[in-house]
């Protein structure tokens, strides 16, 4: 679920950001390492079933390390906005939120990776909201930022900006109601999968708490109207799309023909040679500089008459 998501938003933080992606190798092996170590930490869940204790101790060291390269890819995305020419457009604001979103599931992913702290909090609504915020919000929001991305493409048509940031923005807001509302209550020790968390006096007082998630839940579903009409509205009625809105040089923004010659990476952005010789600071993957033009055409030889 989550590795696309990381993958659109560290191309939408570059393209937006007008810069190459920092640490873009690095981002790559980040990647690749936690999809490694993934495959050997989940015994993390099992923390509390009496396991051995070393078994315990080794899996709690791999849970925690993984977070390392999951950080490493979130530092490369922030070291990319820094000083960039930042525009938010509705696709840059879905990885942002997305960003958000993944940051704070990944504190909060902290406590339930170390055995002292997952034996208390580990049956309560604070799982929940971690895990809903680092798999479902994330990936949700991410898969919003490739659609509003790529929707120009797929279709023709521009979705309007407007209604698109003001889903986002809403969507984002409300997944951290909602799921912060439940690590609020997890931490204050409501148990999970209890059909009247209630019954138990000193769960009481977490009533108004439990109400307001419940109505952040409605309204975040109600917010989804706003891409449902944004949707229905472009379709019927939308103005067509510019060839590439967006400025950016990837090569599924070129016209349809046969397979380019790519001359460059996707993120070659704000580059000074560019700059000076097209006066703008994006250049595809396929298209070649006017000096490369001059520079392929063979010399032309000329007899002259003494």
């Amino acid at each position: 679920l989550i590795l696309p998501a990381w993958g659109m938003v560290g191309d939408f933080v570059a393209f937006f950001s007008r810069k190459p992606a920092h640490g873009y190798r690095l981002t790559a092996g980040a990647m690749g390492a936690v999809t490694a170590l993934s495959g050997a930490v989940y015994a993390h869940h099992l923390f509390t079933s009496g396991m051995a204790p070393v078994l315990g101790r080794t899996f709690m060291v791999l849970t925690l390390l993984i977070s390392l390269p999951a950080e490493v890819m979130f530092l490369n995305w922030l070291m990319t906005l820094w000083r960039g020419s930042v525009r938010l457009t509705s696709p840059m604001l879905a990885a942002l939120a997305t960003m958000v979103v993944f940051g704070l599931g990944g504190i909060t992913g902290l406590a339930l990776g170390a055995v002292a702290t997952d034996v208390p909090l580990h049956g309560t609504m604070w799982v929940v909201g971690h895990f809903h915020l680092t798999m479902g919000a994330a990936s949700f929001l991410a898969v919003f930022a490739g659609l509003y991305f790529w929707f120009p493409r797929l279709y023709g048509r521009t979705l309007h900006e407007g209604l698109a940031k003001a889903h986002v923005v809403s969507s984002a807001v409300l997944f951290i109601a909602v799921f912060g509302g439940q690590l609020v209550a997890g931490y204050a020790g409501q148990l999970r999968r209890l059909y009247d968390p209630y019954q138990y006096t000193f769960l009481e007082h977490l009533l108004p708490l439990n109400r307001w998630t419940s109505a952040a839940a409605f309204l975040l579903g109600a917010a989804q109207l706003l891409f449902v009409v944004n949707l229905v509205r472009t379709l019927g009625w939308g103005r067509a799309s510019e060839p590439n809105p967006w400025q950016v040089g990837t090569l599924e923004w070129m016209d349809a023909g046969p397979s380019p010659l790519v001359l460059r990476g996707p993120h070659e952005l704000s580059q000074p040679e560019v700059q000076r010789q097209l006066g703008r600071d994006w250049i595809g993957q396929a298209e070649p500089l006017p000096e490369e033009v001059l520079a392929a055409v063979p010399a032309t030889k000329v007899d002259v008459a003494v």
